[in-house]
């Protein structure tokens, strides 16, 4: 069966599915519900209204949620524009200590939505700087590091993801500080001190 002939909850499903149950009313229209079929949803319970536009399936509320299943909403929220960073990729990636109150997500310059329970950042990413996972995407773990530095992140912390990277063998040390050093001064000290400290 062609995508365009399934019925709208079908092709609705396998898009959020994708995204730990999420997903948009732009992302619903497009499937074939109407705004007003979906005030229906929401009323009758059958999708849980998460945010202004942003929506999930009430099956997924049931089942075991993810360590990480709410940085999709977030990505939703930002319309496919945010990537997680800083501290908040540090904890994606299993890395150090970095355990930040906020979502620290990254976001184009030109970005203007604020929500108080994010930390938004401006920049231009490259895609050798972004990692996708399930529904969302995150900077890698030597972007995740640098960025952290620069923005103060508690050298301890910055340690203890740098000394855990290298152990496992999937960054160097030459690739720590050229991504320090894009950053600027703060973060290539702050990830020279823990090389220091890594080799001492």
């Amino acid at each position: 069966m062609r995508q365009r002939d399934e019925e709208p909850r079908a092709r609705l499903w396998r898009r959020a599915a994708r995204q730990r149950g999420y997903f948009t009313a732009a992302q619903a229209l497009e499937d074939g519900y109407s705004y007003q079929a979906q005030h229906f949803h929401v009323r009758r319970g059958n999708w849980i209204r998460v945010d202004r536009g942003v929506y999930r399936f009430r099956e997924f509320d049931d089942l075991p949620t993810g360590e990480n299943d709410h940085l999709v909403r977030w990505t939703l929220w930002s319309r496919d524009l945010a990537v997680v960073s800083h501290g908040t990729a540090l904890g994606v990636h299993d890395l150090g200590t970095a355990n930040p109150a906020e979502i620290h997500l990254t976001v184009p310059p030109g970005f203007r939505r604020r929500d108080p329970a994010v930390v938004v950042h401006h920049a231009e990413l490259s895609p050798d700087e972004i990692e996708e996972h399930e529904g969302f995407r995150v900077t890698t773990p030597v972007r995740a590091i640098a960025e952290s530095a620069a923005d103060r992140l508690d050298q301890d912390a910055i340690d203890s993801a740098v000394a855990e990277l290298l152990a496992r063998g999937t960054a160097t040390k030459g690739q720590l500080i050229r991504a320090a050093q894009h950053l600027g001064t703060r973060a290539e000290l702050a990830v020279e001190r823990a090389l220091h400290t890594e080799r001492a």
